[in-house]
């Protein structure tokens, strides 16, 4: 197989974040020269929390503007396949194949599934909800993946996969390496409120492709100290959202030192604390935004990589589901079946013995 694979992904959902970003994305970044990288358009799992047909009509330009994203991150796709869940049809028989080596208790013992049917305003739990991780699993497996760079959330899930890899393997024979997760340097990257995770349902999200003013309006509203109500009141550093942001994107480390010590002092107001970091932020963010517009400009590009990344898939994916179905024997079914039924037919075929002189 030559290098070791990767395989991460997100759910089309819209434009990405900086959480995607320090979550996963600059480690796909950084990894793909080292390993060969599959990165997944996971349209099918949007359906597991909304299956209308209306949001299905967004998933098209959705991914589209995810892509944007990553290529505006630096995934470049002549290293790496991006590719579309969907339109790889035999993810569909692997996820099938190992749900029967999973149990319903160990499904519900998944944390991040009720918090995500809570997130979607779901009363009852989707039987396709429930079943996220094993679908999942089915993504990571399919490209034989090694190593997965997921955020914090997904950690027990690629747990769940490396348990059905095992199973798998311990029944059938060695098919499926056991993958390793890799978590970002920051798993979790709170929101501008200071409340949850950023997330864009949640509205607390600073998107990669904001413009320079939406980022300096969402950085003015941040959340700080609460009881910090003047400036010339001692603040909390630690846990603040706003120094937090700080010590990941601000390279100045001592401006932020700076602003750290008088902060604590109360000898700086949130307004200059704020203007800084979005002035860093600013700065990060340019080079993506400058790419995203080029990358852009390439009428019907976007779709190109999509559609090539998904035929490389489909190609990998076959070989996978036939390695499968080879170790477990299903593939010897069909195929004494299939020669059964030839042989008769070629009987059928041959003329009976005897002419009229017999």
């Amino acid at each position: 197989m030559g290098r070791k694979r990767i395989l991460t992904g997100d759910r089309p959902t819209g434009r990405l974040h900086l959480g995607h970003y320090v979550g996963s994305l600059a480690n796909r970044v950084r990894l793909q020269d080292e390993y060969e990288c599959f990165f997944i358009i996971a349209d099918l799992h949007t359906l597991t929390t909304k299956p209308g047909k209306e949001h299905i009509a967004e998933i098209a330009e959705n991914s589209r503007q995810m892509v944007l994203d990553y290529l505006a991150c630096g995934i470049d796709p002549s290293k790496s396949v991006i590719y579309l869940q969907s339109a790889v049809h035999e993810v569909c028989e692997l996820n099938l194949i190992f749900e029967m080596l999973v149990t319903v208790p160990r499904l519900q013992r998944v944390p991040s599934l009720k918090d995500m049917a809570r997130s979607a305003n779901l009363a009852e739990m989707p039987f396709g909800l429930l079943g996220y991780p094993v679908l999942q699993a089915a993504d990571i497996l399919m490209p034989r993946s090694h190593l997965v760079p997921v955020g914090k959330d997904n950690e027990s899930h690629v747990e769940l996969t490396r348990e059905i890899a095992r199973r798998f393997n311990s029944l059938y024979g060695e098919v499926f390496p056991v993958p390793e997760v890799m978590l970002g340097e920051v798993p979790t990257l709170v929101g501008t409120d200071g409340d949850a995770k950023m997330s864009k349902s949640l509205g607390n999200a600073i998107l990669l492709s904001d413009d320079r003013k939406t980022v300096e309006k969402k950085v003015m509203g941040m959340y700080t100290d609460p009881n910090r109500v003047r400036a010339d009141i001692p603040g909390r550093v630690k846990g603040n959202p706003v120094f937090v942001y700080h010590d990941i994107f601000n390279p100045h480390r001592a401006e932020v030192e700076d602003l750290k010590a008088r902060y604590l002092k109360g000898r700086v107001g949130d307004v200059e604390v704020k203007e800084k970091l979005a002035a860093a932020l600013n700065a990060f963010l340019d080079p993506l935004r400058d790419r995203r517009q080029s990358y852009e400009a390439r009428k019907g590009y976007v779709d190109e990589v999509i559609y090539d990344g998904t035929m490389i898939m489909r190609s990998e994916a076959r070989q996978t589901l036939d390695l499968a179905k080879k170790a477990m024997g299903l593939s010897a079914i069909w195929n004494r079946i299939s020669r059964k039924a030839e042989e008769t037919r070629k009987k059928r075929e041959i003329p009976r013995g005897g002419g009229e002189g017999a």
